[in-house]
């Protein structure tokens, strides 16, 4: 397989894989009170996140890398990857609450799933589909880590609609997923 093949794959199986790594995270997992008050608000941080860049897109949830407009408001003013930064906090905090093994197997899947395969195809669609716009606005925005403070950019459109309709799933999954960690800490 070439490596635009498993990126292409690697983005379409992005939600499996993130379950298989939440159960291998909670096989690992050995919380305790303080590692759940520890991990607990990065997991809030990270789906507050993903409420909100979801609600700045027009299109979300696919099979597919799409796009209906280059998205540079909200928190896409001040990273290009708000939903996969808010995974990651999800991530980050499930491993520490989990405890030390799990926040490794977290850091080693991010890495591999989003920073090596899926970023740089999504990517290599919004510098096709939207060209020097797309270029100037990855020299401006890190992909993960803010470059600089947007100023006025924040503002934008905000979709209700969308977010509910395609963030509801997330959010049973990530309030599911952190409820059987802290069970095991029972």
């Amino acid at each position: 397989m070439n490596p635009k093949t498993i990126r292409e794959k690697a983005f379409q199986w992005r939600g499996g894989v993130w379950t298989l790594l939440f159960f291998v995270m909670l096989f690992l997992a050995h919380p305790t009170r303080g590692s759940v008050l520890l991990g607990l608000p990065f997991v809030v941080a990270g789906q507050s996140l993903r409420f909100w860049a979801v609600g700045c897109i027009g299109r979300y949830r696919g099979e597919q890398v799409g796009a209906l407009a280059l998205t540079t408001w909200g928190p896409y003013a001040f990273v290009r990857n708000p939903l996969y930064v808010g995974n990651g906090l999800i991530g980050l905090g499930w491993g520490l609450m989990a405890g030390p093994l799990a926040t490794a197997a977290f850091f080693a899947t991010f890495v591999l799933l989003y920073i090596l395969l899926i970023v740089p195809h999504e990517e290599a669609f919004l510098l096709e589909k939207f060209g020097a716009e797309y270029e100037r606005y990855k020299n401006t925005v890190g992909s993960f880590f803010p470059k600089a403070w947007p100023g006025g950019r924040i503002a934008g459109a905000f979709e209700r609609r969308i977010l509910w309709g395609s963030e509801r799933h997330s959010l049973l999954t990530t309030v599911a997923g952190t409820l059987f960690i802290v069970g095991k800490s029972l």
